[in-house]
């Protein structure tokens, strides 16, 4: 009888000693400066998720290497569900074809726990740029190859590889002009420094909607709600240029099963709050709310597909 009692003191002290998750902060880790559209879907639901689950969600941007530094620091954390990262296509598709060393692996070193939002990009032409739609543009880079500017946030960038895919698709060259992040992209266009982009709808909404950029069309498979009269890229006269950029949410492989399972339901119900979608919606976001199963398989259909491009094109970060 000693010894059963021994063993229920044991283990009650056990369980006293593994409170319910989360006891304490939880840090989001953002791979990419702040203000940039993974920032903010970051940022909108760091508020939510403390309200469901009790504990402030802080989040802490480690930008450098196109988003390589902060995953591999997130790699390394421990799986206790105290570090979670929000990170975009470039972290989770891109950067093992274009980083040599990459240290860590986006398939094997982390659970995946839900993609939250996607949104189209949307191709964007300086005001006074001489063509006006996909059809004269197309026609214009074929009269002169790889004259035409087009700005991306950086090399290897969702920018930069829609830019390259449109490329391959169209039959088509330009001049890739590489900035360090979207906002001084934006800006040079914006200043007719060069003469086209293809950003993320969010981030030049306001510019066309005020006349300072003009609207190609949109990288979806249907015309965007907040862009009702900007054709799709395939009613354009291009097809297979649907891209959209997206934000994923993921934790340092081998997350406790009832730690995932409660931050997935947390995130997913975060994300489907009126209020949330609402706002979402509004920037051109796309609330998606995925499962982890479901997060995996499309990350491989994406590995795939931009391995394809960038070996295509013979990109590099050079």
């Amino acid at each position: 009888m000693g010894t059963a009692l021994a063993l229920a003191a044991h283990a009650t002290a056990a369980g006293a000693a593994a409170p319910a998750w989360p006891q304490k902060a939880v840090s989001v880790v953002v791979p990419f400066p702040a203000g940039g559209s993974t920032d903010t879907i970051a940022r909108m639901l760091a508020a939510p998720l403390n309200e469901k689950l009790g504990q402030p969600f802080v989040v802490d941007n480690r930008p450098g290497a196109t988003g390589a530094i902060g995953a591999t620091m997130v790699k390394r954390a421990p799986a206790d569900g105290y570090t979670i990262m929000v990170a975009s296509i470039g972290v989770y598709a891109v950067n093992p074809f274009l980083q040599k060393h990459l240290a860590y692996d986006p398939a094997k070193d982390f659970d995946l726990l839900t993609v939250a939002v996607r949104a189209p990009n949307v191709l964007v032409a300086r005001t006074d740029f001489p063509a006006g739609n996909v059809r004269d543009l197309v026609a214009y880079m074929k009269k002169n190859p790889g004259k035409v500017a087009f700005a991306t946030s950086g090399a290897g960038s969702s920018d930069h590889l829609t830019a390259a895919l449109f490329w391959q698709m169209s039959g088509t060259s330009g001049l890739h002009v590489p900035y360090k992040g979207g906002a001084p992209a934006i800006s040079d266009l914006l200043a007719g420094q060069t003469d086209l982009s293809f950003q993320n709808i969010n981030a030049v909404l306001q510019y066309i909607k005020a006349g300072k950029l003009k609207a190609l069309a949109v990288t979806a498979d249907k015309r965007a709600a907040v862009l009702p009269d900007v054709p799709t890229m395939a009613e354009a006269g291009v097809k297979d240029v649907e891209v959209y950029s997206w934000q994923g949410v993921a934790a340092p492989r081998g997350l406790p099963a009832d730690v995932k399972a409660r931050l997935h339901a947390a995130l997913v119900g975060a994300l489907n709050e009126p209020v949330m979608r609402h706002k979402l919606g509004e920037s051109g976001f796309e609330v998606v709310a995925n499962t982890p199963d479901q997060f995996a398989q499309f990350e491989q259909q994406e590995l795939q597909r931009w391995k394809t491009v960038i070996e295509t094109g013979k990109i590099t970060l050079e």
